[in-house]
């Protein structure tokens, strides 16, 4: 177990003394009572000791079984950043112990890490206007950004993505069924952000809605087709295009291509050798992009535009260009066959 975690550890028959220099030393206002196998019995804070000694109890008291809280809340050592947040917010609570099936602590999580320890001036556009239709009849009442993979929206898990890594305002690209979305999110401060919607009156593609930015920004803004399940690292990926210099990151992503039969390699008419169902692997756009504030003049005002138009725009101007290997979960799941694997269901 980390040492850190180790320092939050006391023991069922320790003193409240005791137990209050653990929780004074674990420096997270929290310390986790033990049994003899270290197994989580409960949680006891500096609140809890003050409510026993009010109570009669005094400092070399052992009594921490009654002052602990039992019924806390845990998560298991795979919890996403977006379920713990969800769980904190819905129970008015900062800090969420992770743990094994053993009942050992693995973790703890803490609001302010979740949610950013630094608010960055970049804003974030997410492309969230599309019809869906590869994805019918899941998207004849639900926008495809709305649709669910595992208890919650994919829309909802890029926000809280984009919060966790530290920017606060962030604008929804919405056209189709766009009340279901605006009805979901407000204004953004259920979710620790300021939500700015920007209205396609007709479908502009992935790039033409940034035309409909109230203003010219002042920091790169970093842009997502609204169907990914991704945990790009957004810092590395913002720091990557400034020190670049780059007008344009394309983030990218490799993929492996199957090709389903025997491949003929033909000198003439001659057959010099035949590779049976061969594989190759290539990068392909991850959907996610960072656009300098001077590269969106580029794209024209309120009509249909790809976001790789404006990759060529810039390709054919001699500007440069960075590309941004995402290493982090990523699925498009735009298709259904990948939106059944981020399911579970494949």
């Amino acid at each position: 177990m980390d040492r850190s975690l180790t320092q939050m550890l006391v023991r069922r028959d320790a003193t409240l003394l005791e137990a209050m220099k653990v929780i004074n030393q674990g420096g997270h206002a929290i310390a986790f009572v033990t049994n003899a196998h270290d197994k989580v019995i409960g949680t006891v804070t500096d609140g809890d000791l003050r409510r026993a000694i009010l109570g009669g109890a005094t400092l070399n008291s052992r009594c921490l079984e009654k002052a602990m809280n039992r019924s806390f809340t845990s998560v298991g050592p795979r919890a996403s950043r977006a379920e713990v947040l969800d769980m904190m917010r819905a129970r008015g609570i900062t800090q969420v112990p992770a743990m094994d099936r053993t009942g050992r602590l693995t973790g703890l999580h803490l609001m302010h890490d979740l949610i950013g320890g630094g608010e960055r001036a970049n804003w974030a556009v997410i492309m969230a206007g599309g019809k869906g239709e590869r994805l019918r009849p899941l998207t004849l009442t639900v926008p495809k950004p709305m649709i669910m993979v595992a208890g919650r929206p994919i829309l909802e898990r890029l926000v809280l993505h984009l919060v966790g890594g530290g920017i606060r305002r962030i604008f929804l690209s919405v056209n189709y069924l766009g009340q279901v979305i605006k009805r979901h999110f407000g204004d953004g401060a259920a979710f620790g952000c300021r939500i700015d919607y920007l209205h396609e009156s007709a479908p502009l593609g992935t790039g033409g809605a940034l035309s409909l930015l109230p203003e010219r920004p002042r920091h790169p803004v970093l842009t997502l087709n609204g169907d990914l399940v991704t945990q790009v690292d957004v810092a590395r990926m913002l720091e990557f295009h400034t020190e670049g210099g780059y007008a344009l990151t394309l983030g990218t992503r490799s993929h492996e291509v199957h090709v389903p039969f025997g491949v003929a390699a033909v000198r003439g008419s001659r057959l010099v050798a035949l590779q049976e169902k061969p594989s190759e692997r290539v990068l392909i756009n991850a959907g996610v992009y960072v656009i300098s504030p001077r590269v969106l003049r580029l794209v024209p005002k309120r009509r249909q535009y790809p976001i790789t138009s404006l990759v060529d725009a810039c390709l054919r101007r001699r500007l440069s260009v960075g590309a941004f290997f995402i290493e982090q979960d990523w699925m498009d799941v735009g298709r259904p066959d990948e939106l059944r694997k981020a399911r579970g269901d494949a």
